[in-house]
């Protein structure tokens, strides 16, 4: 399903989506891995971090657990993609999932809020001209199949699992969860966690509301 923009887009923590024409939302299921289910959102996402860094040139990374951002020097990081993943039955698919996705790809700075505009980026600032949403779509699509598949070996497994540490936003920063400082992003575990070191030990991190620290 494809939507061109969204009155009531819903994203991570039932946060609302902003969602004007000019960007891709999409939702695309897929077989829902039997295992390692915590690598799906962070394995489509580093799929289209890389998918649209070779096609665009556009400087991206995965913040944990399903943000794609771009990342330029001087500038604080900005959100290109969400992603959110909801778990469904499908009477063809049996146990599926549906994965959620957005793509700033065209931005009228006047279609969001100003509070929102400067944490923005979209593909239209990497690509001239920019990509249509049909192409974007294709790259989604795929992202999104070949993430499914990937879980469903344990060579795909390791190669998700690779993707994912290359993309992976803020290693060695500081970070804060839940407003709570929490230590210095270490690593990405093989399950989707992420493992943070503290003065003492290291503690691994399952769920919240991730901030990274900016590297001046």
């Amino acid at each position: 399903m494809v939507a061109r923009c969204q009155t009531r887009g819903r994203g991570r923590l039932e946060r609302a989506w902003s969602s004007p024409l000019g960007g891709l939302y999409c939702s695309i299921v897929v077989h829902r891995p039997s295992e390692h289910r915590g690598l799906l959102p962070l394995t489509v996402g580093a799929r289209l971090a890389s998918a649209l860094h070779e096609r665009y040139s556009a400087p991206t990374s995965v913040k944990w657990p399903n943000d794609v951002l771009v990342r330029e020097p001087g500038r604080t990081a900005r959100k290109l993609s969400g992603i959110l993943t909801d778990d469904v039955t499908s009477p063809t698919l049996g146990r599926a999932c549906v994965v959620g996705i957005g793509v700033n790809v065209r931005l009228p700075r006047n279609s969001v809020p100003d509070r929102l505009a400067e944490r923005l980026a979209s593909l239209e600032e990497f690509a001239s001209p920019p990509p249509s949403l049909e192409e974007v779509e294709e790259v989604a699509v795929e992202a999104s199949m070949g993430a499914a598949q990937w879980l469903t070996t344990m060579a795909g497994v390791r190669e998700a699992r690779r993707l994912c540490r290359r993309w992976l936003y803020g290693v060695g920063h500081p970070v804060t969860v839940d407003g709570e400082p929490v230590g210095i992003l270490a690593s990405l575990g093989d399950e989707g966690e992420l493992w943070v070191a503290t003065d003492t030990n290291r503690v691994a991190i399952w769920a919240g509301d991730l901030r990274v620290g900016e590297v001046p």
